[in-house]
C-alpha cells in the first residue's frame, strides 16, 4: 500500500495562493517570461531543486540530488502559455496593432476590451476595432487594431496583451481568473512538488513546463525532437479541458483516457486511475446497481474529453508512454456562453470572461499528483483487469453448463 496523501491546512492555503497568483499572469505563446520569472522565484526558495532549460526554452525541474534507482522517471507536464495578443506595431500613441495567438471564435473579438501589459507591468486598457486581417509572419496569426483609453509612449512591440476580464477571485468554491488553461495545472504541479518528499521517493519525479502549446504544441514537439525527456519516461500531461454535462466542474480531477486526436497509453492511464481509486476508496462512477450516494467523498472522473487535443497526444506520437489528467474548465479560452454561441442560439454580443474551475477539483489534482509521485504502479496493460476477469470466471463460470438442450 502506498503512503497516505496528507497536506496541512496551511499547505492547502499556500497552494491556493499559488493558483491565484500564477493564473493571473499575462502569458502568450512565445512570451511566457512572466510565468518563467514566477517559477524561478519559487525555485530560489528551493535550493534542493535544479532547473534546466532545453534549446526551445522548455523548463525541466528535478531534485538536485536524485536518488540512484532503476525506476523509470515520472514527469508532470504543463504548458506556460494561454491564448492572447502580442503587440506587432505602434500606429499612434493611442493605437496599436496586435496579433492573436490561440484559438477563439471570431465573434468574441468584436469591440472586445483588452489590456496591454508593458515591460514594467503597467496596464494600458483599450478595445479592439475594425476588421481583422492576416499577418505577414508564418503561422496564420490574425491581426487586430486596438485603441487605448489613454495615449502612451511606454507600450512597445513584443508586449503581451490579454482580454480585460478583471482580477482573480474565489466565489462559492469556484476560482474565476484570467488563465486557468493551463496555468492552474502548472500551479498544481508546483504544489505537488512542493509537498512531495523528493529525497525519499523510489522513482524520479520531474516537472516539464512547455512553451507555445496554444498555437500547436510547439514547445512539446520541440522537447520530443530534442529528446528533452528520456525514452523511458512516464509522462502525465496536465491540462484544463472544457467542461460538459458528463464532465462537470466540481466532479473532481479527470483521468483523461484520450482526446480528439488519440487514445493515450492504457497502462499509464490505468496506473493513474488506480491511484485515484486508492485515494477515493472507490470508483469514479456508480454502477447500475448503486446510488449516487455510494460514490466516495473524494471525487474523481475518468473521461475521454474529445472536445480538444493536448500534449499527451504529442508525447504518445513520439513514442513516449503518456497520459493526461485535466481539470474541468468553464468559459474555455475566456469565451462565455460558448455552447450557445456555437449553436447560434445566443442573443446579443458574445463576451469574453474569466475562466473558472472548482477549488476542490484543483486541490484534488494536487492530491492525485502527490499520490502518483509517491507510487505509480508499473503494470503491463490491463494486468489489474485480468485478475478481476479471472476471479469472475472462477466464481461464476458454473452457470455456463445450465443452457437447456
Amino acid at each position: 500500500m502506498a503512503p497516505p496523501i496528507t497536506r496541512t491546512d496551511a499547505q492547502r492555503q499556500r497552494h491556493l495562493e499559488h493558483l491565484m497568483d500564477i493564473t493571473s499572469l499575462p502569458s502568450v505563446a512565445g512570451r511566457e517570461q512572466r510565468v518563467i520569472a514566477w517559477i524561478r522565484k519559487w525555485l530560489a526558495t528551493r535550493p534542493d531543486l535544479a532547473c534546466t532549460s532545453d534549446e526551445h526554452g522548455n523548463l525541466v525541474i528535478a531534485a538536485a540530488a536524485e536518488r540512484a534507482t532503476d525506476a523509470r522517471p515520472v514527469y508532470f507536464t504543463a504548458h506556460m502559455d494561454h491564448p492572447g495578443f502580442v503587440v506587432e506595431r505602434i500606429v499612434a500613441p493611442d493605437v496599436v496593432e496586435l496579433s492573436f495567438r490561440g484559438g477563439v471564435m471570431d465573434e468574441y473579438f468584436v469591440d472586445a476590451a483588452v489590456v496591454i501589459h508593458d515591460e514594467f507591468d503597467v496596464r494600458h486598457e483599450g478595445h479592439l476595432f475594425g476588421d481583422p486581417r492576416p499577418g505577414s509572419k508564418p503561422g496564420g496569426f490574425r491581426h487586430y487594431m486596438a485603441e487605448l483609453r489613454r495615449p502612451t509612449d511606454s507600450v512597445a512591440v513584443g508586449d503581451v496583451a490579454t482580454w480585460d476580464v478583471g482580477a482573480a477571485e474565489a466565489i462559492d468554491g469556484l476560482v474565476h481568473t484570467l488563465a486557468c488553461d493551463d496555468l492552474a495545472a502548472l500551479a498544481a504541479a508546483v504544489a505537488a512538488y512542493d509537498t512531495l518528499p523528493l529525497d525519499q521517493l523510489t522513482q524520479p519525479v520531474r516537472l516539464l513546463f512547455t512553451r507555445a502549446e496554444e498555437i500547436g504544441f510547439v514547445g512539446a514537439i520541440g522537447a520530443c525532437r530534442s529528446k528533452t525527456l528520456p525514452a523511458n519516461a512516464r509522462v502525465i500531461a496536465l491540462e484544463n479541458s472544457r467542461s460538459f454535462a458528463e464532465s462537470p466542474i466540481g466532479g473532481g480531477p479527470i483521468v483523461r483516457v484520450g482526446d480528439r486526436l488519440s487514445i493515450f497509453a492504457p497502462s499509464l492511464t490505468d496506473a493513474v486511475a488506480k491511484r485515484a481509486e486508492e485515494i477515493a476508496g472507490g470508483s469514479s462512477t456508480v454502477t447500475a446497481s448503486q446510488k449516487l450516494a455510494d460514490l466516495p467523498r473524494w471525487k474523481w472522473q475518468r473521461k475521454l474529453m474529445a472536445g480538444g487535443a493536448c500534449e499527451a497526444s504529442v508525447f504518445c506520437a513520439f513514442g513516449l508512454e503518456a497520459t493526461c489528467v485535466c481539470l474541468p474548465l468553464g468559459n474555455y479560452h475566456n469565451m462565455a456562453d460558448l455552447q450557445a454561441v456555437q449553436e447560434g442560439t445566443f442573443s446579443g454580443k458574445p463576451r469574453v470572461a474569466r475562466e473558472f474551475i472548482a477549488e476542490s477539483d484543483y486541490q484534488g489534482l494536487v492530491d492525485l499528483l502527490m499520490a502518483c509521485g509517491l507510487s505509480l504502479p508499473e503494470n503491463p496493460p490491463f494486468a489489474q483487469h485480468l485478475a478481476l476477469f479471472e476471479r469472475l470466471w472462477n466464481d461464476k463460470s458454473w452457470v455456463l453448463p445450465e443452457l437447456p438442450g
